[in-house]
């Protein structure tokens, strides 16, 4: 280190000159030093060039000086090597040769210029200050790559030589790839362009590094592992929060200064990462694999010291991450939320297409040609597409872990062996079939006309899919594929018990319902929410429940989804034993669509038995019958039309056009939504003979969070409370997130201005600074109190008990208050004012008929009546299909270009 007096006098030397930098200079004058002019130069020769040389240096800014001096050292060193006959290292002339994107023109420009610092020769030292630009560390072989391109002209061969050469030694195929796949991805809202860029990356890791196929595959899909298989990675925003200030030398305002901003924590990262200018190393590429490797390594540290560990694999992450995209791209991964529109129905056509056209090294199934491909009309393009397609939707419909799926394809590629290999499995759960919605039982009577079908009762319980094997070893799994065995270990004792002599393995649904062993009354879904999910003891259950069977897909080692409904029912009927409030089937009753009354009479008892309505399903297969529903079903085969031929100027006969037929059939069909299946709910009809969970509520909007992802620029969620008008407080009831348009989340943005970036004047406008006093809230901060000014109509499926939410706290529970189970707004209600929102007595009085069932009946008599009962009002959404994401849940109306899987 420089003494005191070296430092004074390199200050005054640097103010004498016009160049502030001549720290840098005299940090290497001793190397510069070393540099004697050649026995053929003459010393004035030498002295002349010296003198130029300082002056040059002395307009450099420190970044260009240091990086000249580093191409001077890195010139001599392959000269050094030249001389004593060594092999440069593999990629240090392509690094020599590129120019970095982040540097500064001078002029003349210095040359050469060197972005990346070559690896040191083997055996010996490189004492040199190694700068790596972070900003223009971005891989440029992948950067070139055009993966957008048509699958049908583009070429994998002329691009794996040039990648293979740039990935790691040992790692395989580098993380950039993969990002260059993303950004592209997520450039364009074209479905196409989407599919396209996916397989062109799929065929380059296909034929290039079929190892890394498997983990990019569960990168891209925002996964680790199945969902049966419980991996969470436990990461909180506060460890990615630490390792962006730690990695880009952030302090907490400026980090919250850039979230406030931009609202996506991957976009910070971007923005951090570009205020990492210089590290002192040069970062490791990363490669697929050990990214997914690291997430794997997060979601496996338990125990002690675990958050430590965890906190060290986060900060390598971002370190090594080259460039502002990974760093996106990594954080979003440890988010989960990677927002590139590539869900599970997407990289299936992917994966189908991709090994339509490539195969890996060695591989002997056969592929098509994409000229040959290129030539043949859309309609039979489509049509192998289509075909491999549906064998991989069905495959993973059947077994959905990319565990399984992914080597097998690289053993056989697309074939209907694969449906074999990766068919039906114990244990593993497939994909349930679900319902289509009807918005009354008049639309359904229609759809289903002339067709025999039975009528279930639609409980309000959790749907349960039940494996058992041949040794009796018990999995139960829930309808989005969680291992739930250990929440119903009554269930898993219970099962020796219904299963029937001959009965050696088998897979079956039902519904679990809560209910009053003693009477067999049926309790609410909300009840049941209530039991532990971890760890129940039997001894210590107090909330029972009921097995509600209604369909068998395995018996005995053979799989019955080709059987048809009426098969499948009987089977589980006859060889399996009723256990009266323990185990039983769904209540039932078949019909036809002349069977009107027969039909609602069985709704309103659903209803009033605290169903959530009912199930229509197809009995039989009957191929005759074809399903006409489609809007979009061309004229009937009958009808033809005429053309005129140019030659003869006359009319001639045009040929019918073909009507597309689709069967309605009985059979059992993993992850299809299907009309051989249709539910009618209490939530889609409002009927004289229903309750009133049919009313809406008039809320007051309250505060709101910072969007995530798409609506990082808007208020998302918002905090709705009800009015008390005892106390004249608020007291918020709800989070909504749900039946808001893109152009409504925007005018609320502008109402509520909490930076004054809509106001004329830059002044925030309807919101508050801190919580008002007239607001009894003990839940999440959120973002923004508004000031209260206006009131929304909403729906909703229920009203709940809650911890949380205070309102109407005492009036059916001392210690919890009322909360709403999906709440979907509607309108503003311009005609009230805060004062005419509703109470907590309304909350209460709805939470008590939805507990003791309805108060009246259908007072309409005759046709008339019973028409107003049937039609009902229609309601759009189906909440059972609702996804929760984030603090709340998000089903907003699909947007166009969006992707709606």
């Amino acid at each position: 280190m420089a003494s005191p007096a070296k430092k004074r006098k390199l200050n005054s030397d640097a103010k004498k000159t016009a160049a502030p930098q001549r720290g840098l200079e005299y940090f290497f004058s001793k190397q510069r030093q070393a540099t004697a002019p050649s026995p053929g130069q003459s010393q004035s020769s030498s002295q002349t060039n010296t003198s130029e040389s300082k002056e040059t240096e002395s307009n450099l800014t420190d970044e260009e000086l240091a990086r000249k001096l580093q191409a001077e050292w890195d010139a001599e060193a392959r000269a050094e090597r030249r001389q004593n006959g060594e092999t440069p290292p593999q990629g240090s002339q392509h690094e020599a040769n590129q120019a970095p994107s982040d540097v500064i023109a001078t002029e003349p420009a210095p040359e050469p210029t060197i972005p990346k610092i070559p690896k040191a020769p083997t055996g010996k030292s490189n004492n040199t200050l190694s700068l790596s630009s972070v900003a223009a560390a971005e891989d440029e072989t992948t950067a070139s790559i055009p993966l957008d391109e048509s699958p049908l002209t583009f070429e994998p061969s002329k691009y794996i030589p040039a990648l293979q050469a740039s990935w790691a030694d040992d790692g395989g195929a580098s993380y950039a790839l993969l990002i260059r796949c993303f950004v592209l991805v997520n450039a364009t809202q074209s479905r196409i362009k989407i599919v396209d860029t996916l397989v062109n990356c799929l065929r380059l890791l296909i034929e290039g590094d079929p190892s890394s196929l498997l983990p990019a595959v569960w990168l891209s899909t925002n996964a680790i592992s199945p969902p049966y298989i419980s991996m969470e990675l436990g990461l909180g925003g506060s460890a990615i929060s630490k390792a962006l200030k730690q990695v880009c030398g952030l302090d907490n305002r400026s980090l919250k200064a850039i979230y406030d901003r931009l609202g996506d924590p991957g976009d910070v990262a971007f923005e951090a990462k570009k205020k990492q200018s210089f590290t002192l190393r040069k970062p490791k590429p990363l490669t697929v694999k050990g990214v997914f490797q690291s997430l794997v390594k997060i979601a496996k540290t338990q125990g002690q010291g675990s958050g430590n560990i965890k906190q060290r694999i986060v900060d390598k992450l971002l370190q090594d991450a080259r460039g502002g995209e990974e760093s996106r791209y990594i954080v979003r991964t440890l988010c989960q939320n990677l927002r590139i529109g590539a869900v599970k129905t997407t990289m299936l056509i992917a994966l189908s297409r991709a090994f339509l056209l490539s195969k890996p090294p060695g591989a002997d199934f056969p592929i098509k040609n994409p000229s040959d491909l290129a030539k043949l009309k859309k309609e039979d393009l489509a049509e192998i597409w289509g075909k491999a397609e549906e064998i991989v939707k069905a495959s993973y419909a059947r077994h959905p872990d990319y565990n399984d799926l992914v080597p097998v394809m690289l053993e056989i590629g697309v074939s209907d062996e694969l449906l074999v290999r990766c068919g039906l499995t114990l244990h593993i759960p497939l994909r349930p079939m679900l319902g289509s919605i009807t918005r009354d039982l008049s639309e359904m009577l229609t759809k289903l006309h002339n067709r025999e079908f039975t009528c279930e009762y639609k409980y309000d319980g959790q749907r349960a899919q039940i494996h058992c094997d041949d040794k009796g070893n018990v999995s139960i799994f829930s309808r989005h594929l969680e291992l739930m065995t250990d929440k119903y270990p009554d269930l898993v004792a219970l099962v020796p018990k219904f299963r029937g002599e001959g009965v050696t393995s088998f897979i079956m649904e039902g519904e679990v319902v809560a209910v009053d062993r003693a009477t067999g009354e049926l309790k609410t879904f909300q009840t049941l929410t209530n039991r532990a999910r971890k760890d129940v003891a039997i001894g210590s259950i107090t909330i029972e429940v009921c097995l509600f069977a209604f369909d068998l897909m395995y018996l005995n080692g053979q799989p019955l989804l080709d059987r048809s409904f009426r098969e499948r029912r009987d089977m589980l009927r006859s060889l399996f034993v009723e256990i009266p409030h323990h185990f039983t089937w769904v209540k039932s009753v078949d019909a036809t669509s002349q069977d009107d009354e027969k039909v609602l009479e069985f709704f309103r008892s659903a209803v009033e038995n605290k169903c959530e309505g009912i199930m229509v399903k197809i009995l039989d297969n009957l191929p005759e019958f074809a399903y006409t529903g489609d809007e979009d079903t061309a004229a009937p085969v009958t009808t033809s039309t005429t053309k005129t031929s140019k030659k003869s100027k006359t009319k001639e006969p045009e040929a019918p056009k073909s009507r597309r037929l689709k069967p309605l059939l009985s059979t059992y069909e993993p992850d299809k939504r299907l009309d051989s299946w249709l539910k009618v709910k209490k939530d889609y009809i409002s009927t004289s003979s229903s309750n009133s969970v049919s009313e809406t509520l008039d809320l007051i909007p309250i505060a709101g969070w910072h969007g995530s992802g798409r609506k990082s620029q808007w208020w998302s969620p918002i905090l709705l409370a009800i009015y008390n008008p005892d106390t004249g407080s608020l007291e918020p009831t709800t989070k909504c997130m749900s039946g808001f348009t893109d152009a409504f989340y925007k005018s609320n943005r502008e109402k509520y201005d909490k930076d004054g970036k809509y106001s004329p004047d830059g002044q925030p406008q309807n919101v508050l600074s801190k919580k008002p006093g007239w607001v009894e809230y003990t839940g999440p901060e959120p973002d923004v109190w508004f000031e209260p000014k206006e009131v929304w109509e909403i729906a909703f499926a229920d009203v709940t008990l809650s911890p949380t939410y205070l309102a109407g706290i005492g009036m059916i529970d001392e210690n919890r208050g009322l909360s709403l189970r999906f709440p979907r707004f509607l309108k503003v209600r311009g005609d009230k004012g805060i004062e005419e929102a509703s109470s907590g007595e309304v909350l209460a009085r709805i939470y008590r008929e939805q507990q003791g069932g309805p108060q009246k009946k259908a007072t309409g008599t005759g046709t008339a009546g019973k028409e107003n009962a049937v039609k009902g009002t229609e309601v759009d959404g189906d909440v059972d299909d609702f996804k929760q994401e984030g603090q709340g849940l998000d089903v907003d109306e699909p947007q166009s270009g969006s992707d709606n899987e």
